[in-house]
């Protein structure tokens, strides 16, 4: 079979396979997969499991402790005597896990009204994995890719991969390349550059007294919280692309107790890889200092995200994905982000990545979250037409 009628063959199957498509995107939907639920990310696991044993691939489960299990299904391909670039795995990768909370499906269940899907993690990110799942059963069913496919599906993204990072970055350094399937952005653009992120929590001690009776044995933690907030605010730089944000706080005993603790939580976004360093280090200085005498204060960074940058290798990936699109009639452009994901770690380790190459949606992380349901199919055809080019493009 030449490239052509491979490329023809596959792209006309996919075409056929969309209420395929939106029968498992149901079950996955109405299958609770909050990040903090590892027994509900393994149950779309083992959706995932099915489908690949239906379909003759073998998986693997890369077992995490306490967040949803690493699985890999392999795809052969290429030509056995090839070496090199061409027997490191194309990726297509995306994560189980949503943020949303125990009893969510059952609240809002999958629906489609008018050509548009709802229901949580619809979009964010379980079409993405629909979408790689046809596409790895295509090059199953008819042979023909440039080199063996691997389908990484994790269970932590949506908190920062804190049990997926090593799995996905020695996924990476194996990689020829690396499709994220993240969301389509609402225009249809993929996104070929995001900034990187720390989530942090610095918890502050102080000392209770009554308000009233003792106050001046008292040492406000919260005083010493407010303080701690003005100055990490004041690290924002937007020209940079820096931003700080305290997103949550509590502490405080009573209202007449002066408060013996407190705690706030960070949001820090950058661009540039170097300024995470910089911004972390003026982030400690703060934390460590006492503006309310007596307060001490300690800082714990909980979840992690990289920044993707677009090497030469993968501003040429991008290019051919253009390529690929433009056959199923999709005009795509080049989008940055500010949200974070993990092409960030594939794109660290020297793996050319492409980003939000999923079927297109939006309104991710809330109630109105949405999937144009005729994006499935374009979507998945330009994927696997782009795989199919990677020789052709030098990749």
């Amino acid at each position: 079979m030449t490239a052509e009628s491979l490329e023809s063959t596959i792209t006309a199957w996919l075409a056929t396979q969309q209420d395929a498509m939106l029968r498992v995107l149901e079950a996955m939907v109405n299958t609770d997969g909050g990040s903090y639920d590892k027994a509900g990310v393994d149950a779309v696991g083992e959706i995932v499991k099915r489908f690949m044993a239906d379909q003759g691939i073998p998986t693997e489960v890369v077992p995490r402790e306490n967040y949803g299990d690493c699985i890999k299904a392999r795809v052969e391909g290429g030509d056995a005597l090839s070496s090199g670039n061409m027997k490191r795995s194309i990726v297509l990768m995306g994560h189980r896990d949503t943020v949303f909370p125990k009893g969510e499906p059952t609240r809002r269940p999958f629906r489609i009204e008018d050509g548009i899907a709802y229901g949580p993690g619809v979009a964010d990110m379980k079409a993405g994995l629909v979408m790689n799942m046809f596409v790895l059963a295509a090059f199953r069913k008819f042979g023909g890719a440039p080199g063996p496919l691997l389908g990484l599906f994790t269970g932590d993204e949506e908190i920062g991969s804190p049990e997926g990072r090593e799995v996905i970055e020695g996924t990476a350094r194996e990689a020829r390349v690396v499709f994220n399937s993240e969301p389509g952005r609402p225009n249809g653009g993929v996104v070929t550059g995001r900034k990187g992120g720390v989530f942090s929590v610095f918890d502050i001690e102080g000392k209770a007294s009554h308000s009233g009776g003792n106050f001046e044995a008292g040492i406000s933690a919260i005083g010493e919280l407010a303080q701690k907030i003005v100055a990490i605010h004041a690290l924002t730089d937007l020209q940079r692309g820096i931003t700080l944000n305290v997103g949550l706080v509590s502490g405080g005993q009573s209202v007449n107790t002066v408060a013996p603790w407190a705690q706030g939580q960070i949001d820090f976004r950058y661009r540039e890889p170097a300024d995470r360093d910089e911004i972390m280090g003026k982030i400690h200085d703060i934390i460590a200092r006492s503006y309310v005498p007596g307060t001490k204060a300690t800082l714990t960074i909980r979840g992690e995200f990289l920044p993707l940058t677009q090497s030469p290798s993968a501003a040429k990936l991008f290019e051919m994905y253009v390529d690929s699109a433009k056959e199923s009639g999709l005009s795509v452009s080049a989008e940055f982000s500010g949200g974070c994901a993990d092409s960030g770690f594939t794109a660290a380790v020297g793996a050319p990545t492409i980003c939000a190459v999923g079927p297109v949606g939006g309104k991710a992380h809330s109630p109105e979250e949405y999937l144009e349901v005729g994006s499935m199919v374009p979507r998945a055809q330009a994927m696997a037409r782009a795989i199919l080019r990677l020789d052709r493009a030098g990749l």
